[in-house]
């Protein structure tokens, strides 16, 4: 490339270099500078063959099996790349390079960029995880799930408290319960010109349970390996949902085993360590167990969030989500919650429950609030699946 070239094509040339690597400096030339050290990094990460000692011969480097080597590596990955294409770098190297026993290493945690999936990861290592470890561990989990937080908390609350206060809302309201406002926009066609005031028709208020439990929440969440990210977004929003004293939130965990961490849910980050990532999967199990922590069936909503593959008895388990949407209960089950779409998932189970009338589809945790809030208000549950179906696929 020469320096007359248009900036635009040495740019373009630039990058195609880095994607193609070695194979591609006859054509194109070296990377020299930043731009070699970055397709060193690259190199170490998808060329296949290297010399394993971390140095650079063509465009492969490979990480070997060392500690250190594969902590240099995280940071260079850092220095070099935004945040989101580190975090993309981070998961192929677990997969790809077999990373996940280094992960067991206090000082490779340190080095580590900090998202969902590196969580995902890290429980699903908890049962083998040593206890110099999990401090390190507990820190990285503890710093997603505060940014997760902060990301869907106010969401969550406003979405919620304002379907509850809409659903609580009550046409003869007691004088200190009438909300004026609304009452005079309901009544502004009975204004009368002459007294320079409206005659309400219709009194609008709200009923005295601002400080009551006004729905039961049951999140009953399937944590096979598949399930690791909607495993941790369920525990973060179970936690959020149980700070608020209008719901009654229950979160319970399954795979052949069921766990019940409702009384974990003021720490989500204890919650998280007290689920148990991998295994088979029996959904009737688990929904039996919920169906016991449901004791006001039209003031409650179950939400399951599985892949609907049943390790257990397939007909009972639709038998218990018929008895339960019977019984009032408002159903939803989400293929997946997070923000990868739909996983593979069981298609016969998904079109038995939808034929009952139970919405199955993945949701986003920026589309889960309001769900929450579409569910609280009895609204058309097929009817925001098929809306968010759409949103997604434009």
């Amino acid at each position: 490339m020469t320096d007359n070239e248009d900036p635009a094509r040495r740019e373009r040339l630039r990058r195609w270099r880095l994607v193609l690597g070695g194979p591609a400096e006859e054509a194109l030339g070296s990377a020299d500078g930043r731009d070699g050290a970055m397709d060193a990094a690259l190199a170490a990460l998808y060329d296949g063959n290297g010399d394993n000692d971390g140095s650079r011969t063509s465009r492969s480097a490979g990480l070997g099996g060392s500690a250190p080597k594969v902590a240099r590596w995280l940071g260079d990955i850092r220095e070099y790349f935004p945040s989101t294409v580190v975090q993309v770098m981070q998961a192929d190297a677990i997969e790809r390079l077999d990373l996940t026993r280094l992960l067991l290493e206090p000082e490779m945690l340190e080095a580590v960029e900090p998202d969902v999936h590196l969580v995902g990861t890290l429980l699903s290592l908890n049962r083998v995880m040593p206890e110099k470890t999990k401090d390190a561990a507990r820190q990285v989990v503890r710093k997603v799930v505060s940014e997760l937080e902060q990301r869907i908390s106010q969401q969550t609350r406003t979405a919620v408290n304002g379907a509850l206060n809409r659903a609580a809302r009550i046409n003869r309201p007691r004088h200190a319960d009438i909300d004026w406002d609304k009452t005079i926009r309901a009544n502004l066609k009975h204004y009368q010109a002459e007294h320079h005031t409206v005659i309400p028709e219709r009194l609008v208020g709200y009923g005295r349970r601002a400080t009551a439990i006004q729905r039961d929440v049951v999140l009953c969440v399937d944590q096979s390996g598949s399930m690791a990210a909607s495993v941790v977004f369920s525990g973060v929003f179970a936690a959020v949902l149980a700070s608020m004293r209008s719901l009654r939130t229950s979160l319970v965990v399954f795979d052949t085993a069921v766990v019940d961490l409702t009384d974990q849910l003021s720490d989500p980050v204890e919650v998280l360590f007290g689920t148990q990532l991998g295994g088979g999967t029996d959904i009737n199990r688990a929904i039996g167990y919920s169906q016991q922590l449901i004791t006001r069936p039209r003031d409650s909503i179950f939400v399951l969030i599985s892949d609907l593959y049943e390790g257990g008895v397939r007909a009972q388990m639709l038998r218990r989500v018929a008895e339960m949407t019977a019984a009032g209960v408002q159903v939803v089950v989400l293929l997946a919650l997070s923000d990868e779409g739909a996983p593979a998932y069981d298609h016969e189970n998904a079109a038995a429950l939808a034929a009952m009338g139970v919405p199955a589809f993945a949701c986003t945790p920026d589309a889960f609030p309001d769900l929450m809030a579409a569910a609280i208000e009895r609204r058309d549950l097929m009817a925001f699946a098929e809306r968010l179906a759409d949103k997604g696929d434009k």
